[in-house]
Formats: structure tokens, sequence, C-alpha cells
């Protein structure tokens, strides 16, 4: 889960954020239909910091990040998503907020998904 925080974003979008990942039914079933959570699967999450979400390519060549919160608001956010997962007893595991990593990522499946609360 790569998380983007914007200027505006609350304690009550970090929740609901937390909470909608918990029950995304992105698994699949028996049948090979998208039905499970990843706590219906006992799945595990890593949770990496990501500002870039939040850049705007509307004009120019070059990024602008202005949709960015500042970092020592993000940061709260961030780990509040993260202490909200761990409460649900899954193995979550976290990368360095606002630190260079170099992250792979394997996506297993036809889908990507992009959750937004609004």
């Amino acid at each position: 889960m790569l998380v983007g925080v914007e200027s505006g974003d609350d304690g009550a979008r970090a929740e609901k954020l937390a909470e909608r990942l918990l029950g995304l039914r992105i698994f699949e079933d028996e049948a090979g239909r998208m039905n499970r959570s990843v706590c219906d699967v006992g799945g595990e999450v890593l949770i990496v910091s990501q500002f870039t979400l939040a850049a705007s390519l509307d004009r120019g060549r070059r990024p602008a990040f202005d949709r960015a919160a500042p970092p020592e608001d993000a940061r709260v956010l961030y780990e509040q998503v993260v202490d909200r997962l761990r409460k649900s007893g899954l193995r979550i595991a976290t990368g360095s907020f606002g630190a260079r990593m170099a992250v792979e990522l394997v996506n297993d499946g036809p889908v990507t998904f992009l959750l937004e609360e609004r």
C-alpha cells in the first residue's frame, strides 16, 4: 500500500482509509471472484509513504507537489493509518517515512487499485 497524504487530509480520513483497506474484497474466493478481504485471507500489509502520489502533472514538464501535505502533517496521518492497521491483528510492515527507499513491487494479477478517501 502506497500512502500519499494531501493538504486538507485529516484524522477522520486516515481512519476511514484504514477501515476501507481492511474491508476491501480484493482477494479471490474458491470461485475465483474477488470476494475476500486481507483480514479474510490472513494477509499481510506493507505500507510505504509516497508523497509523489500527490503530484500534479497538469501543466508543463515538471511535476508540482502543491497538493502534498507538509511532511510533519503527513507523518502524523501516515502513522495513524499504520496504527489502525496494526490493531487489526494483521502483520504490518512499513517503510521509513520520508526516506529514499528502493521498493520492489510485484503485481500478482490483472488489477491495481487507487483508493482515494474524499
